[in-house]
């Protein structure tokens, strides 16, 4: 009689590779509710697949007021609609806490 013995190999560490490829993919894009609203269009750094986009969608979409955000990481763009203008500090802080970098509005 011969045992087999399976071996299976366990993956750590984020859904990024070294070079930024992701099985996942698509813009994140959450929707709160509709409403008529100001649109603010961030530029952010370090963004490379889906996940980075719902990370930083999931942080800017607790903000108080925001009624949508979408990411797009193949462009850096997040675009936020709110009720009111944005404090610029919390998108900021909201971003920082995804694990990324607001490098401020896009121009």
């Amino acid at each position: 009689m011969t045992a087999e013995t399976e071996t299976t190999t366990q993956s750590t560490g984020s859904c990024c590779s070294p070079t930024g490829s992701c099985h996942v993919g698509g813009a994140a894009d959450v929707q709160i509710e509709a409403t008529d609203s100001v649109t603010t269009v961030y530029e952010v750094k370090g963004m490379t697949c889906g996940h980075c986009e719902g990370a930083v969608s999931e942080e800017i979409s607790a903000l108080g007021g925001v009624t949508s955000v979408e990411a797009v990481a193949s462009t850096g763009r997040v675009t936020v609609s709110s009720k009111a203008p944005l404090a610029e500090d919390a998108v900021r802080a909201a971003v920082d806490e995804a694990g990324y970098e607001l490098v401020g509005r896009a121009a």
